[in-house]
């Protein structure tokens, strides 16, 4: 179904038609009072007079023109910017949303070329509720923001990092080998455990717990975040890590 683009308010257009009217008017005012002027200069020839005017009246009337048509360029680039980052990343933590960052695992997992193994990690933040209910909601969106810089912080340039509900995050770790998936997690770990969380003056202790599943070949998102699930349940390593490993 197409969606027809609303059409304009007749204010509106009453208003550009004026400012169109009014312009032009403007510029047919200075152009005839330049000329007027000119021909009391008995300095300048004709061809003189006639380059004056056919230099000063665009340079009067276009550059302000261009100047505005340039700026509005701008702003419906940083408009389209604005409007594509907030359809693509959530606005809290500014790591993917849930139904882009999905997607994205699904085609980079499924690519028709190089490897298709990897790891998937899921973050969940611990005492998220409790943290709510002692300092407000604020303080809880602010406690996952931290968290969410943390975990950028400590992955590859090229791997996915997503929000996935409302307080849980998922790391893709393409062709990621499962020591290098704890080797990630970890660093997860220490980085939120090294951030300092303060809402009354006194440090509070943001803490996760994470667990993934590592594996060899093409697997969706559904069966990623299933398999890590299911690993949180298992016991962890000596990082405190909880890691399933698939051989589809």
């Amino acid at each position: 179904m197409t969606t027809k683009m609303p059409k304009a308010p007749l204010q509106t257009w009453t208003k550009v038609i004026w400012l169109a009217v009014l312009g032009t008017a403007a510029c047919v005012a200075l152009s005839l009072g330049l000329n007027y002027l000119l021909m009391f200069s008995d300095s300048l020839t004709p061809f003189a007079r006639g380059a004056v005017t056919a230099i000063i009246v665009p340079i009067v009337v276009s550059l302000p023109l261009l100047v505005l048509l340039g700026w509005q360029q701008i702003e419906i680039r940083r408009y389209r910017y604005e409007l594509t980052r907030s359809g693509t990343y959530d606005q809290l933590t500014g790591c993917l949303n849930g139904k882009v960052f999905t997607s994205m695992v699904d085609r980079r997992a499924a690519r028709p070329v190089g490897p298709r193994s990897g790891a998937f990690l899921v973050v969940h933040p611990q005492h998220l509720a409790s943290i709510n209910l002692r300092f407000g909601l604020e303080w809880g969106d602010e406690a996952l923001r931290l968290i969410a810089s943390a975990v950028r912080s400590s992955v590859r340039k090229d791997d996915l990092i997503g929000r996935i509900g409302t307080s849980m995050f998922g790391v893709f770790l393409p062709s990621a080998s499962e020591q290098d998936a704890k080797d990630i997690g970890e660093r997860i770990r220490g980085a939120v455990g090294e951030i300092y969380f303060a809402p009354k003056g006194d440090r509070d202790v943001l803490a996760i717990s994470v667990g993934g599943v590592v594996f060899e070949h093409e697997l969706d998102f559904e069966d990623m975040f299933r398999f890590a699930e299911e690993g949180m349940a298992g016991a962890p390593d000596e990082a405190g890590l909880r890691l399933s490993h698939v051989n589809n």
